[in-house]
């Protein structure tokens, strides 16, 4: 079985480039003539994506056929269409400054895209963002030298168009983008799926250490799962893969919401999926959620950057001390605990400077939290994480001059062991959000337990979480995956 289809007008169209049984003419491909094969993606190399066209039909008959394609539909109507984007204010300055760097004085220059990568030193970013945008294998972009909103327009390039060395460019491109066009069969048994696994080799805290990381491949090739770890710099390759594991920390205005948006988008099975990092990375949100749903939680009131408020007007509903947050804080950052008129001040004044709504929580002093890790809405593991030595929270960033951080302890136990206030307040937050991975921590207090927040991207390390389960919490999260593309390959 061959994995990728690679779609032409014309065989001839492929004589500069590398020999592979990957390709099929547009005829072929549009009266089915390709035999039992059943490829996993499809990239339409058509001279022409117009409404109507042959090239338009391939990519509309494959999404119908269950085909991932590249372009789809949606795309190609938006090209047709000249819907324009907007970059954000940091890509401008970056483009801005690429301007400057290289002295372009043209009204307008032209920019080529390959698979989401670029020939140009700089620009991978925007790059990276338009083919977000408009997932087509190639793009040429008309810039402007304006100091915003550069992109004047995008459109579809064919191979016919392309030069020398642009040939060269989508030779390279497409080798990183889909190396299975290349690739020798590893075995004779091709694996169930392929699954990516998002990691972030520089983050400072990563939601999975590196042994973590080593067991989920180790465990998915037993499961006879092709499971490869990706970085951001390679997530241009999301569409060869069935499944989507993000293993770097999320937020909204981030990479991973990009990439989990563009998975379910493209019916690639997803955790953590785009609604799921919207509802729990927002502290704000949470706490809206769970008022409404009648979840236990601590006192909360939100703070605004317009308005002015004093020590005495938050403690009288909150009591003191008080815990200020950031909204999108994770990991014990962007928290500030609050005991005067003076630390309040100086608080606002640094958090504001980041967000425009803080939320002012009551603060609740234990020795421990509760994490439960839920995964398809039933208890996966129950952690104990002990507040930092000397300190309130779990994390003490920067405890001393050396600018190192500090710990606290932690202690998994069998889900059975854990309070069955704190399960079953676990499991009814965690339904408010899905019914993916999710980490619930909780607090219990003379037996009610409180739940202070839900993280759509639970620590899951080696010897920490999986203490209790071992191996078993990898094949557990593993197979959560192969039954979301079971069911859907079977619709």
């Amino acid at each position: 079985m061959n994995s990728v289809f690679i779609l032409l007008n014309s065989l001839n169209d492929w004589k500069p480039y590398c020999e592979t049984d990957s390709l099929m003419t547009v005829t072929d491909y549009l009266e089915h003539r390709y035999g039992e094969r059943t490829p996993k993606l499809v990239i339409n190399l058509s001279d022409e994506y117009g409404y109507n066209s042959e090239g338009y039909y391939c990519s509309l008959l494959a999404q119908a056929r269950g085909h991932r394609v590249l372009p789809g539909v949606e795309t190609l109507n938006k090209l047709e269409s000249g819907a324009g984007i907007r970059m954000n204010r940091n890509l401008q300055q970056l483009c801005q400054q690429w301007i400057e760097r290289n002295r372009i004085t043209d009204e307008t220059w032209q920019l080529n895209i390959y698979f989401g990568t670029c020939r140009e030193k700089g620009l991978e970013k925007i790059a990276r963002f338009i083919f977000d945008h408009y997932p087509c294998p190639i793009l040429r972009v008309t810039m402007n030298n304006h100091a915003r909103n550069q992109i004047e327009s995008v459109q579809a390039l064919s191979l016919r168009q392309l030069s020398e060395s642009g040939q060269d460019d989508f030779a390279n491109a497409l080798d990183c983008f889909n190396k299975k066009v290349w690739r020798s069969p590893r075995s004779a048994k091709p694996a169930r799926y392929n699954l990516a696994i998002l990691y972030d080799p520089d983050e400072k805290f990563p939601p999975s250490d590196k042994d973590a990381l080593n067991k989920f491949l180790e465990v998915a090739r037993k499961m006879n799962i092709h499971a490869e770890l990706i970085t951001e710099e390679e997530a241009t390759r999301l569409m060869e893969f069935d499944a989507l594991f993000i293993r770097a920390t999320t937020a909204l205005n981030h990479y991973t919401f990009r990439l989990a948006q563009r998975a379910a988008m493209n019916d690639i099975a997803v955790i953590d999926d785009p609604e799921s990092i919207i509802r729990c990375t927002n502290k704000v949100y949470l706490c809206e959620l769970f008022e409404k749903a009648r979840i236990p939680a601590p006192a909360s009131q939100l703070l605004f950057r317009s308005n002015e408020y004093s020590f005495g007007e938050i403690s009288e509903r909150l009591g003191a001390p008080f815990i200020l947050k950031i909204p999108d804080g994770s990991f014990s950052v962007g928290m500030h605990k609050v005991a005067s008129d003076e630390e309040l001040r100086a608080a606002l004044d640094e958090m504001f400077r980041h967000s425009s709504v803080l939320l002012a929580q009551e603060f609740i002093p234990t020795e421990f939290d509760w994490r439960i890790g839920l995964l398809d809405g039933e208890p996966l593991f129950a952690c104990k994480y002990y507040m930092a030595k000397g300190h309130w929270q779990i994390y003490n960033h920067a405890h001393d001059d050396t600018g190192r951080n500090l710990c606290g302890a932690w202690e998994t136990v069998p889900i059975y062991k854990a309070p069955q206030k704190v399960l079953d307040t676990a499991v009814k937050a965690a339904a408010l959000i899905g019914k993916g991975l999710y980490g619930v921590d909780l607090k219990l207090i003379n037996g009610r337990a409180v739940v202070i927040e839900i993280n759509d991207n639970p620590s899951i390390d080696h010897e920490v979480e999986d203490a209790v389960l071992g191996d078993e919490l990898y094949y557990r999260i593993l197979n959560h995956f192969v039954h979301c593309l079971n069911r859907l390959h079977a619709q």
